[in-house]
């Protein structure tokens, strides 16, 4: 693939690498460093100059020196004259600060967009945003990514009794996703309605739909400190489901979350690579993989050929 260069921040070298691998390219020279005094700077290694820059950091560990990192990368790449730069996200973040939902409330991931757009990137590929009308808060082409095709392939192969399961949503505002993945397998679906005190601590919770005698699959687009999951799971318990299994896509797992997990009723929980997860597995052997660089790397082919990036939604050669 000729003027196309692939760079890695330090946030997830590891997906970077595979990214890099599927497309047969190798990673741009990098280096990335702190002053004494904690400022981040960043020098590229080689020439960029009308090249078509693809920039892979995700929203995860150190989120702030992470983030001014990319902001850097980004600057750094496209005042060396790149032709575009493309900022490939796999975790959004900030993408929970999505609306004022309280008096003096700042919209975060709002101001999140504006920074990487003054920064001067021309393009965002990330993966199961938190709310999907983040991408209004860009002026320049945003590509949301699914998980879903990845998701559906790994129920098929790993769920023996997945013609007899329950697709369930943890929340409210999950219910389009759940739908969407119960309609591609038929099967039902359900959804859970929970009522939080403050942020992190879940209150009560309402199943509305049938898991009884059933395979129960939550699904989610993220989990940090796994009380909604794990309270869940407990809950799909009483109702009678035979098993629980969680497919999140964004693994945070801060705080409690591995003990939580640990104590739970899950068979298993799933996630995918977007967030790193070696050191997890080694405190949690219920958490298993799914790697989701296939999907990247397809994202990223098909925008420098100058194709539909939208074709991925429903079919990806995983």
């Amino acid at each position: 693939m000729p003027n196309i260069k692939i760079f890695s921040g330090s946030s997830h070298p590891d997906l970077s690498q595979k990214i890099a691998d599927r497309l047969g390219l190798e990673l741009g020279k990098v280096v990335t460093k702190k002053f004494s005094n904690q400022e981040t700077c960043v020098e590229i290694g080689e020439s960029v100059r009308g090249e078509d820059v693809y920039i892979v950091q995700s929203g995860c560990g150190e989120i702030n020196d992470n983030l001014m990192e990319l902001l850097i990368m980004i600057n750094a790449c496209k005042i060396a004259s790149a032709s575009r730069v493309t900022a490939v996200i796999p975790c959004f973040p900030y993408a929970r600060q999505d609306k004022k939902d309280k008096s003096r409330a700042p919209i975060s991931a709002k101001l999140v967009a504006n920074m990487l757009s003054v920064s001067g990137a021309d393009h965002i590929i990330t993966m199961d945003l938190h709310a999907s009308q983040i991408q209004g808060f860009f002026d320049i082409p945003v590509d949301n990514l699914y998980a879903e095709p990845a998701v559906l392939k790994w129920i098929k192969e790993n769920i023996n009794e997945w013609k007899n399961c329950t697709i369930v949503s943890p929340d409210a505002g999950g219910a389009k996703r759940v739908t969407s993945i119960a309609d591609r397998l038929n099967v039902d679906f359900a959804l859970i309605h929970k009522e939080r005190k403050k942020a992190n601590e879940v209150d009560r919770m309402v199943l509305v739909g049938d898991v009884k005698d059933r395979v129960a699959i939550l699904v989610d687009d993220m989990a940090d400190t796994c009380g909604t999951i794990c309270h869940a799971a407990d809950k799909l318990v009483s109702a009678g489901a035979t098993k629980v299994y969680a497919i999140l896509t964004h693994g945070i797992f801060s705080g409690p979350a591995i003990s939580r997990i640990n104590n739970a009723n899950f068979e298993a929980v799933v996630v995918t690579n977007t967030i790193p997860q070696e050191d997890k597995i080694k405190h949690c052997n219920k958490i298993q993989v799914i790697d989701i660089s296939m999907i990247l790397a397809e994202a990223i082919r098909r925008t420098h050929n100058g194709e539909s990036v939208s074709y991925l939604f429903s079919h990806v050669p995983l």
